[in-house]
C-alpha cells in the first residue's frame, strides 16, 4: 500500500506563489509516476502534471507557471506554482499512478486546498 500526505496549501492572493510538498510512504517503484491532480467547486478532478521517476514530465497545458519536481531518494513530489489565479483555486491531490501487469492502480492522498483570493 502506499500513503500520500500534501503540505502547501493555503491561502494567497493573485499573482502570488505555493509550494506543494507530497511524501509518500510504502513501495514506491521506480516505474510509478507521480503527480498532481486539482478539483474546483462543481467540477470534476482533473490533471495538473505528473513526473516520472526518471524526470520525464506532462503538464495539462503546456508548462508554464507550475513546475512539479520529484525526490526519488525521498519519494516525494513538489509543484512549485506561480503567478497564481483565482481560477486555480481547487483541492489539489498528489497521486502516484501505477501499472503492474497490466492493470493501473492510483493512490491519492487526502488533499490540500488552495485557495486564490483576487
Amino acid at each position: 500500500q502506499v500513503q500520500l500526505v500534501e503540505s502547501g496549501g493555503g491561502l494567497v492572493q493573485a499573482g502570488g506563489s505555493l509550494r506543494l510538498s507530497c511524501a509518500a510512504s510504502g513501495t514506491i517503484f521506480s516505474s510509478d509516476a507521480m503527480g498532481w491532480y486539482r478539483q474546483a467547486p462543481g467540477k470534476q478532478r482533473e490533471l495538473v502534471s505528473t513526473i516520472t521517476s526518471g524526470g520525464t514530465t506532462n503538464y495539462l497545458d503546456s508548462k508554464g507557471r507550475f513546475t512539479i519536481s520529484r525526490d526519488n531518494a525521498k519519494n516525494t513530489v513538489y509543484l512549485q506554482m506561480n503567478s497564481l489565479k483565482p481560477e486555480d483555486t481547487a483541492v489539489y491531490y498528489c497521486a502516484v499512478n501505477r501499472v503492474r501487469f497490466g492493470k493501473r492502480y492510483d493512490y491519492w492522498g487526502q488533499g490540500t486546498q488552495v485557495t486564490v483570493s483576487s
